[in-house]
């Protein structure tokens, strides 16, 4: 591996966990088994939590201090440097080659939020690899461009199913600064985080954008339905999941987030516009200690039933075959379930998991409506025990 184990795993960063344990190989056996994706998360360029990190010999701030500047106290990459986009994308095809992940999830950090007090230290690198620009804000974002558009052309080349995503903090560009923008009164990607979250969607190079639309109705300097309808204005046919702010119910800095239906309210607001495909939500703790009424009336209501993963025709349109020799019978345990692989599609390829519905004698099939489903996995696997509930 090029990185070294993580610190959160046996409090100390380098130091292996027992033989044979794979926290990402058994998170991902554990997603399938429940009908779950697994996006594995980056944060690509921030390579130390604090100035007081304990890095291990082999951590490549040690290794190359050359590609790091520090800034709030913390290592970051530096993304102008051309050695550290070919880095970052190695240690992530590593996880796309090696593992059996579904996705690659970045988060909203690319050049660090401003600190006030603070600048950039890449004065140096600006002017050795200035590649033709003189404005060093408008680098910057070619930089970031540079890294994404990469990690499109590597994830896909390898794996063409696997999902390429980011989740980029909410605000683009406000209308202030640029009428495409939104009319919205903060901070932006654009300008302060040098990320051009638009350009990504319309030049196809994430398969989904999650925007953290950590806000409320009815905050004023950046309204939460406003973003909304933003994003699904700017989504060039590419997958919208909203990222909700769990986090924040029962938060007493803004009354709205006392209120325990602002999240249930915002699914509904999503679930009424048809260019978006979702919800993400930071994070799901949040659900089991202050959100626990909204994680209640979420359950109850509105995810009542599992769901399907939406379909991405760019990355794969051809429908595999069905399974063979499907066969049922009743036990004392349950309704054993068996059956054969698909044959190979049109496009060499079989079937990635399975969906078993239940439908009673004479009742209309219908494989679009979610409270049919009984079991969802996307485990490669002949047998299935189903519990058949009462409907």
């Amino acid at each position: 591996s090029r990185e070294p184990w993580s610190q959160w795993l046996m409090g100390r960063q380098g130091l292996a966990p027992g033989p044979g344990y794979d926290p990402l190989a058994f998170a991902i056996k554990e997603a399938h088994s429940r009908g779950m994706e697994l996006h594995a998360w980056f944060n690509p360029y921030r390579a130390t939590m604090s100035a007081n990190t304990v890095t291990s010999a082999d951590h490549m701030t040690r290794k190359r201090p050359d590609l790091f500047f520090t800034y709030g106290g913390k290592k970051q990459f530096d993304p102008g440097i051309p050695e550290v986009r070919e880095y970052i994308v190695q240690v992530i095809l590593d996880v796309v080659k090696g593992y059996d992940v579904d996705g690659i999830h970045f988060d909203d950090y690319f050049y660090p939020y401003p600190i006030a007090g603070q600048r950039i230290s890449d004065d140096v690198t600006f002017s050795k690899y200035a590649n033709g620009f003189s404005n060093k804000n408008d680098w910057r974002r070619n930089n970031v461009d540079l890294l994404i558009k990469q990690l499109d052309d590597s994830i896909h080349h390898y794996k063409k199913y696997v999902k390429f995503g980011i989740s980029p903090f909410g605000i683009w560009k406000n209308k202030a600064e640029d009428t495409l923008g939104s009319a919205t009164h903060g901070l932006s990607n654009y300008t302060e985080l040098y990320a051009d979250s638009r350009k990504w969607v319309k030049e196809g190079w994430v398969d989904y954008i999650n925007p953290q639309i950590y806000f409320s109705f009815t905050r004023r300097a950046a309204p939460f339905d406003t973003l909304v309808n933003w994003w699904s204005n700017n989504a060039y046919g590419r997958h919208l999941y909203i990222g909700q702010a769990a986090y924040l119910v029962n938060q007493k800095m803004e009354a709205a987030w006392r209120n325990p239906s602002q999240i249930p309210d915002q699914v509904r607001y999503l679930r009424a516009n048809n260019r978006v495909q979702g919800s993400v939500y930071f994070s799901s703790k949040s659900f089991s200690t202050v959100g626990r009424a909204a994680a209640d009336s979420l359950k109850q209501d509105l995810y009542r039933y599992q769901a399907l993963p939406p379909q991405m025709p760019w990355l794969d349109e051809v429908i595999p075959n069905e399974p063979q020799s499907l066969t049922a019978e009743a036990m004392d345990d349950g309704v054993h379930l068996k059956w054969e692989k698909p044959l190979k599609a049109s496009d060499g390829e079989t079937a990635s998991g399975y969906v078993v519905y239940r439908f009673e004698e004479g009742e209309k099939i219908s494989v679009l409506d979610p409270k049919n489903i009984l079991k969802i996995s996307f485990e490669i696997i002949p047998f299935l025990l189903i519990q058949m509930p009462q409907k």
